[in-house]
């Protein structure tokens, strides 16, 4: 007994540290190297003046990818279909910048900052906003802010499918009872209340329940195949992972790679990019995101009904002080 209890002392003196370690790395390490990588940004105009302003973005390097059109008009459609974060114009009457605070508050104010540094014949610069950020949020911070507790929220009904012994279906409609319940109660907050996204309601709820689901299936899966340590690897996975990885306060652009592409291959990623999308987009550019999250919620739920299926360990044990049973022959 002594030597477990050293055992499970040492344990914790040195898993602790590794742990925080690693949610600093994941959390403090991106925000440190915030900077544009492939930044898809438009270039609208004429010929000559639009070459000369491409050749002076591509000085930045690999920063920015640009995305020619051919007007104003066709750049405004790309950006709220979300193919591009902003777009500068150049019209008869001089450049203009087209951006999109509900995309990225940071990418609209870093656009700002380029567009100033460039050589546009001392023009001044007009800026237009095709796509705003909502009043009740125009540095789009609650909306940011969300992620997490969605992500708790996952982890928490992941963590008490597990505690609680539910299996099969009773823990896959737990899961999907408190995933729609969350979802609507996430955009009562966050539309109706605080007006911090402003799309359709019963869209919003459904991206909202979607990431809860996504994030509590895997780890009730991960706990139903691999036992009690699943809540931790998924905890780790969608929390300490998946929340810095997102992007959502900034944009995936933004982050080292590849911790952007990552980022959004994990549901709290994925669901911040769904949420922008129903929320100030009308959908455009969900498809990706969706589908992601429903794979997720697919395999995880998938884990939980198959461990539903074995029998349990009461089931096939004998009882104790239990005769054994008697052998054939």
């Amino acid at each position: 007994m002594p030597a477990t209890q050293n055992r499970r002392m040492v344990a914790v003196v040195l898993l602790i540290p590794v742990v925080v370690t690693i949610a600093l790395w994941a959390f403090a390490w991106p925000a440190a190297r915030i900077a544009p990588r492939d930044l898809p940004v438009g270039i609208a105009g004429s010929a000559p003046a639009a070459d000369r302003l491409q050749q002076q973005f591509e000085r930045h390097g690999d920063a920015f990818e640009i995305h020619r059109f051919d007007d104003g008009a066709a750049a405004r459609t790309a950006i709220e279909d979300r193919v591009v974060y902003g777009a500068i114009v150049i019209t008869p009457e001089g450049p203009q910048l087209l951006t999109a605070s509900a995309a990225s508050p940071v990418v609209a104010q870093l656009l700002r900052e380029a567009v100033t540094t460039q050589d546009l014949a001392g023009s001044q610069v007009q800026v237009t906003d095709v796509v705003a950020a909502p009043a009740g949020d125009p540095r789009g911070s609650a909306l940011g802010a969300s992620i997490l507790p969605l992500a708790i929220a996952g982890v928490a009904a992941g963590s008490a499918v597990t505690m609680l012994r539910l299996r099969g279906g009773r823990a896959a409609g737990a899961l999907i009872g408190v995933a729609a319940l969350v979802g609507i109660a996430a955009a009562a907050l966050t539309d109706s209340w605080l007006g911090a996204i402003t799309g359709d309601w019963w869209a919003e709820a459904g991206a909202l329940g979607l990431t809860v689901l996504a994030i509590g299936a895997t780890v009730a899966g991960l706990a139903t195949l691999i036992g009690p340590s699943g809540v931790g690897l998924g905890a780790l996975l969608m929390v300490l992972l998946g929340n810095p990885f997102s992007g959502v306060t900034s944009a995936p652009e933004l982050l080292p790679q590849p911790l952007g592409v990552i980022g959004q291959l994990l549901p709290p990623g994925a669901g911040g990019s769904l949420l922008r999308s129903v929320a100030f987009f009308d959908g455009s550019a969900a498809g990706n995101a969706a589908l992601t999250l429903g794979l997720w919620a697919a395999v995880g739920l998938t884990g939980v009904l198959a461990g539903g299926r074995r029998p349990t360990p009461a089931a096939t044990a004998p009882a104790p002080g239990a005769p054994e049973p008697a052998l054939a022959g």
